[in-house]
């Protein structure tokens, strides 16, 4: 396995060293494949079994980094204006769905 050594301020070592339990090589290493992921996925819309077990096991897909497209924002600010119902409890909402 190759070894990559990065360069970081004093002030942002001094603020990593408060975290002692975390192992920051495996946070590098995650993040630099999720970038890759994120750039493959851009390209070619698909990911392989293996990236896909790994965006499973770090609860992340390409898709969170994604903008949001402008009809959906269009939509939820529509469906925000919209009056709603607040209920009280479970059983009042439980009630007006086996209307």
């Amino acid at each position: 396995m190759a070894c990559i050594t990065i360069t970081v301020e004093d002030s942002l070592k001094q603020r990593l060293s408060r975290f002692p339990w975390v192992n920051w090589s495996e946070v590098g290493r995650e993040e630099i494949l999720k970038r890759y992921i994120f750039e493959k996925y851009i390209k070619d819309k698909e990911l392989t079994k293996e990236e896909y077990a790994f965006c499973e096991k770090i609860d992340w897909h390409p898709v969170d980094e994604l903008p949001l497209r402008e009809e959906y924002v269009e939509k939820m600010k529509k469906i925000r204006k919209e009056k709603y119902h607040k209920y009280k409890s479970i059983e009042e909402f439980r009630k007006d769905l086996s209307l």
